[in-house]
């Protein structure tokens, strides 16, 4: 492994990302928004999220900006990074396919929108969250820079932080008991842990 394989793998799992995206993006516009949380709030907690785990990583992989900031590079350390990423990809397609057309970018309920308990959804309530998390742990090892790597972890972590307790109360206002039900058997994004 070298820092430029490192650097092109990582691109390749952005891409992956964007692929599997795509087709639910597009098919979920196709639902009526009943309810939508899109403040100004949620837009921030995005825009920081898209900036450390796609813009500071997209500069740095094409550009090499800031080299100053580079490590020292460890093949090992890539290599588990490259086996992260794929393992946050296998389990991002899963919980899009589990979601459907359920699926929203922000905190959205959507005409028909049923709460979704099979698939990864059986063990936790937020297996997309972990996905991200995986990313970023894999973005911090196959980016060995310490502006680069470390920026999925603080972007995705201030997201996650001010929107998952947002995310559990809509979830709990639309769905009620049955929510409360669903919660007090699963964990939120590490089985038996959190």
């Amino acid at each position: 492994m070298t820092p430029l394989l490192a650097k092109l793998l990582h691109l390749a799992g952005m891409v992956g990302w964007w692929l599997i995206r795509r087709p639910f993006a597009r098919k979920s516009k196709r639902n009526l928004i009943l309810h939508n949380s899109r403040d100004g709030r949620e837009w921030a907690l995005l825009t920081v999220s898209t900036a450390g785990l796609g813009v500071i990583p997209f500069v740095y992989i094409v550009s090499g900006f800031p080299a100053a900031a580079n490590q020292a590079f460890s093949p090992l350390r890539a290599w588990f990074g490259a086996a992260t990423f794929s393992a946050a990809l296998c389990l991002f397609h899963a919980t899009h396919r589990a979601l459907g057309r359920n699926w929203s970018v922000t905190l959205a309920v959507r005409e028909g929108h049923e709460l979704v308990t099979r698939g990864v959804y059986r063990y936790l309530r937020h297996p997309m969250y972990t996905a991200f998390w995986l990313w970023a742990v894999a973005q911090a090892l196959l980016l060995q820079n310490w502006i680069a790597g470390p920026a999925g972890l603080i972007g995705f972590g201030t997201l996650y932080v001010f929107r998952i307790g947002r995310e559990e109360a809509l979830m709990r206002g639309t769905f009620g008991t049955a929510w409360d039900e669903y919660a007090a058997r699963t964990h939120r994004i590490l089985p038996f842990l959190h």
